[in-house]
């Protein structure tokens, strides 16, 4: 019974500091915290669907498969995440394990599940409040695929050479201004809308599209599917972007460039963030996805390890720009744990899930959870405050929440005083419980130490908030009283039991 009473008053007690997040229902993309997946390199959750693995050869399947991600959701429900993005599961020639070399758009590889265990994870998905998207191929097929083989259908294919990453060496390219092609390829994205609970598809290489197929494969799939997300995923980092969510229904892209400037600019200190900002501005008329680390490319805790940078710090940069400013944040399996490489093949390796710094893991924590407590850091207008070398403040409001972001990528603590703010007002920290107040100038300094971050909300400054304190505080009374009234009625029954035990 004390035990039962004693949960039930920390439960209560908990509502009071616990922050409700947004519905998945009721989340739009710009609310996501989006999380990559290469199934096969995730987590092996079931050793029976191993058919060809070995973990040594970097170009052959490592076991991950549909159950290993379902082990793991609570984990990722932990650092935030609210989608996770699965490379492709559609049945692939022999060592595809990246999905890219489709045999079949309307199974799944063996290796990686069945219908029934995708099912699974999608309501277990759901039920962490987690969305299911999909990577989906829309360019190729593998070069002795029967289609690519078959004289009937040559005109599905071009004869152009396909460039990219390794795999590409081994497919041929869809003329996708082929109506039958297209028919083909709609009817293949239509069926995992249709057949599967999934809540969206992202499109490989939009890149590499025709502009109109991919017009017309988006229109017909937001008509059909108005609440699935469609994403676009890039393989040329210098692509024109805005031009394809011109022309298409895309809810986001992948935007390399501001990936890439994140990456550098806090690879090492003393280099301004103004310079992300700036960039960012200029791409502000779509919705970007912000990716820090990506499956090709050296990953963020390489490039600052080499320059001698700790990895908490240097995290903690990254990931409080990717969050609190405009754009879609998606990180790639293993950056939780901080996981380093060197190469695609370093990238792309089984992540050590049981590895990794507590500190790093607590941080995407209480990053993700401001980022979901205050709207104005998803959906609220941005702009640049001040900046002194390489310490920048920038502000986002949002139906009258005002929250200000401060970023010091500095060797040196700096501050930076803020001058567009009226009187009696306060600048609350919530990541170093950092308070500022107007100061005799009539401005409020905001000072962090180098290479730090906080991120404040503005609010009236209305000294102590008494009946705050003296509810929390009766609360915790209340709690202490029934544990000490619980201990007392439990040594008394002790007692009693003692006592009756000496009589006989």
């Amino acid at each position: 019974m004390r035990k039962k009473l004693v949960i039930g008053l920390t439960i209560l007690f908990s509502f009071f500091i616990y922050v409700l997040p947004v519905a998945a229902e009721d989340r739009q993309i710009e609310d996501e915290i989006m999380y990559e997946i290469i199934v096969d390199r995730y987590n092996n959750g079931d050793f029976s669907n191993d058919i060809a693995v070995d973990v040594d050869d970097p170009a052959a399947y490592h076991g991950g498969d549909l159950i290993g991600i379902m082990d793991r959701l609570e984990n990722l429900a932990q650092i935030g995440v609210t989608t996770i993005v699965l490379s492709p599961i559609m049945a692939n020639m022999d060592d595809g394990f990246h999905g890219y070399w489709v045999e079949d758009f309307t199974e799944i590889d063996p290796q990686f599940g069945t219908f029934e265990e995708l099912e699974q994870l999608v309501e277990a998905a759901h039920e962490q409040d987690i969305k299911v998207v999909l990577e989906f191929v829309t360019n190729y097929i593998p070069e002795d695929h029967s289609i690519a083989l078959d004289p009937q259908r040559a005109d599905w294919i071009l004869t152009e050479e396909v460039t990219g990453p390794d795999w590409a060496e081994r497919v041929v390219q869809f003329d996708q201004d082929n109506p039958d092609v297209q028919e083909y390829l709609i009817d293949a994205a239509s069926f995992w809308l249709d057949e599967t609970k999934i809540d969206g598809l992202s499109l490989h290489a939009v890149d590499q599209s025709s502009i109109d197929f991919l017009n017309r494969l988006t229109t017909e799939l937001k008509e059909s599917h108005p609440n699935k997300y469609l994403l676009g995923d890039i393989l040329d980092e210098e692509a024109d972007i805005a031009e394809i969510m011109e022309h298409t229904s895309l809810d986001a892209i992948d935007n390399y460039q501001i990936g890439q400037m994140i990456s550098d600019i806090f690879s090492m200190p003393d280099q301004s963030p103004v310079e992300i900002y700036e960039i960012q501005k200029e791409m502000s008329d779509f919705q970007s996805i912000l990716i820090v680390d990506d499956k090709y490319s050296k990953r963020f805790s390489q490039k600052f390890s080499e320059n001698g940078r700790n990895i908490v710090t240097a995290w903690q940069l990254a990931l409080t720009y990717m969050y609190t400013t405009p754009g879609t944040p998606l990180i790639l399996q293993g950056t939780e744990v901080g996981m380093y490489g060197e190469t695609a093949e370093d990238s792309q390796r089984l992540v050590p899930l049981n590895s990794g710094d507590q500190d790093l893991m607590e941080f995407h924590e209480r990053i993700s959870s401001l980022r979901t407590e205050f709207p104005s850091l998803r959906h609220g207008d941005f702009e640049l405050i001040d900046e002194r070398d390489s310490y920048a403040v920038f502000k986002r409001t949002y139906e009258g929440e005002t929250m200000y972001i401060g970023i010091n990528n500095g060797s040196e603590s700096s501050y930076i005083d803020v001058t567009d703010v009226g009187p009696d007002m306060l600048f609350r920290g919530y990541l170093a419980d950092n308070l500022a107040r107007q100061n005799p100038e009539d401005n409020y300094r905001i000072g962090i130490p180098r290479e730090s971050v906080e991120v404040y909300q503005l609010m009236d400054d209305v000294g102590l908030n008494w009946t705050l304190i003296i509810m929390v505080a009766t609360i915790l009374l209340g709690f202490v009283f029934v544990v000490v009234y619980l201990s007392k009625k439990q040594k008394e029954q002790e007692r009693k039991e003692a006592d009756q035990g000496i009589q006989k």
